[in-house]
């Protein structure tokens, strides 16, 4: 044995000895990094640490999480999720166990009576929870498109599985064409905004807001917070904003709106920030001068009008309709979710659509 070698082995054996002395005084010798294993069935739930306060089980969602539908509504209350959707000429609720499962085997909630102003085409209900009550905000008409207006329904328990009844028309005292109304909730006072037009004729739709006494009633003059103005709002004909979806995070308000023809590829997102202290003032709005969201050629067309909604960890998810394959309008629609982030100055960062994203299935308990 050469002296080398000797002295090779005296190195290993004195560092076995202290490495023993070490864990005998009841220290643990350091574990190398490994991946998150992961198992794949239907699905593929991974289990990733990112601190030793948050560990997350993951789940990989293959988008659209549902076939069919558009203008999805998804609301949280009270650790349960509502997916609230338009059904002929009414509206139905399904409790669903996460955003990410989303079905459209509800309970009808609403059936709208014959012979009526409200009896036909209800579009893109919303379900909110306002001052400990259940209202839904539906557009609707009574068989034309040019007598489209806004209703409100309200319910008759604290389960919003149960039946609604009709509250009625609610309007600014233009009483133009409206659709796609939401409810802003912003410093104790109550803000409707939707989708209109101008005038008499369907030329272009603008989003306008107006200040609520409470939540069946209008108290302003509507304002005009947005015109389709930019190439990307413009195609298609007549030109559109619509589906305004309120998005508040860390003191900030935003206003996410859809833009461009419902019916074509390029359907897509803008986005409105509040940058001053009155929302009824169009000047204290800035809008994005690109989509925020848009067609993804080969994985994605068409997405749009959206809701937000939080996963158990906490995230931030949009929920939006789009469809798969080019050019099949609204026939071809489906529901989609995706990820939502905040920059540095808390602005939102939408990315682009995914077919598959990665969704947080629980927090862990420690």
């Amino acid at each position: 044995m050469n002296t080398n070698y000797r002295i090779l082995v005296l190195l290993l054996l004195a560092a076995m000895i202290l490495s023993f002395a070490a864990c005998k005084e009841g220290d643990t010798p350091a574990q190398p990094d490994t991946e998150p294993r992961t198992t794949q069935a239907a699905t593929e739930v991974a289990t990733e640490i990112a601190t030793e306060e948050d560990t997350t089980m993951y789940i990989t969602i293959q988008n659209p999480i549902h076939d069919g539908g558009g203008d999805p509504w998804v609301v949280q209350h009270e650790g349960a999720y509502y997916y609230c959707y338009s059904a002929g000429n009414g509206v139905s609720v399904a409790k669903v166990p996460s955003i990410s499962e989303l079905s459209q085997s509800g309970r009808r909630i609403y059936i709208a009576p014959e012979g009526t102003m409200y009896s036909h085409e209800y579009w893109a209900p919303e379900l909110h929870y306002i001052n400990g009550e259940w209202y839904i905000y539906v557009a609707a008409d009574d068989g034309n498109n040019h007598n489209h207006r806004m209703y409100v329904l309200k319910g008759t328990s604290q389960d919003p599985m149960q039946r609604f009844e009709m509250v009625g028309q609610i309007t600014d005292p233009s009483n133009k064409w409206a659709i796609d109304g939401t409810v802003m909730q912003l410093n104790g006072e109550l803000y409707f905004i939707w989708s209109g037009w101008e005038g008499d004729v369907n030329v272009a739709q603008n989003i306008y807001i107006a200040h609520m006494s409470d939540p069946c009633t209008i108290d302003s003059e509507r304002v005009c917070l947005s015109v389709p103005e930019y190439s990307w709002e413009k195609v298609g004909e007549p030109y559109i904003n619509e589906g305004p979806a309120v998005l508040q995070h860390d003191g900030k308000t935003f206003l996410v709106y859809s833009a461009s023809g419902s019916w074509t590829d390029d359907y897509c997102l803008g986005m409105l920030t509040l940058t001053g202290d009155d929302p009824m003032n169009p000047e204290h709005w800035e809008k994005s001068a690109k989509s925020v969201f848009k067609k993804r050629p080969g994985v994605c067309y068409g997405p749009g009008h959206n809701s937000f909604c939080e996963a158990p960890d906490g995230s931030v998810w949009m929920i939006y309709h789009a469809n798969q394959v080019s050019g099949t309008g609204w026939s071809g629609r489906s529901i989609w979710i995706s990820p939502v982030t905040f920059d540095e100055a808390g602005v939102p960062e939408f990315g682009t659509p995914k077919k598959q994203v990665k969704f947080p299935l629980e927090q862990l308990e420690e």
